[in-house]
């Protein structure tokens, strides 16, 4: 079972919060648009594989505090470490969204279209995207680029959203 995880962007967590009480299936499903511009990124956790990109552009050794976030959803303060894993508990079940923060959207929005590929030549070096080839990862990457700069320009937040 792999994990699923998307980034989207949003003025702030309260309206994140409100969107998933309503939505079912993540912030980038919708009936006619989806509820968030944001990317697909089966698989790229915020703290490793997410980090190990952050630490390619901003061209310094990776370590698991190089990304901040803040969960944000569930929005219920989470149980006592007994209590999880519950079907029903949300904290044991997900799925679970953490804002980002700014110093990460910017050092995104910051890369020139002209550098990805340098940066990403660097970020399959991590030992979590083994056999991963720089080509096949480089439109995420763009994707990712681009995200953050429309949420910068904005003055939006970055999220991701993530799911067994």
């Amino acid at each position: 079972m792999g994990v699923l995880t998307d980034y989207f962007r949003a003025a702030d967590a309260e309206s994140v919060v409100q969107a998933l009480r309503r939505l079912d299936g993540g912030p980038l499903v919708g009936t006619r648009s989806p509820a968030f511009d944001g990317v697909e990124a089966k698989g790229i956790d915020v703290c490793v594989v997410l980090g190990q990109l952050i630490a390619a552009i901003k061209q310094v050794p990776w370590t698991v505090e190089l990304v901040e976030e803040k969960t944000v959803w569930p929005a219920t303060p989470p149980p006592g470490p007994d209590d999880l894993g519950d079907e029903n508990d949300p904290w044991g079940t997900g799925p679970w969204v953490s804002e980002l923060d700014n110093t990460t959207r910017d050092a995104l929005a910051g890369v020139f279209d002209a550098d990805v590929s340098r940066v990403v030549t660097e970020w399959v070096q991590a030992e979590e995207l083994a056999g991963v080839r720089a080509d096949d990862i480089e439109p995420l990457a763009k994707e990712l680029v681009h995200l953050a700069r429309r949420a910068r320009d904005a003055g939006d937040r970055l999220y991701c959203w993530t799911c067994l």
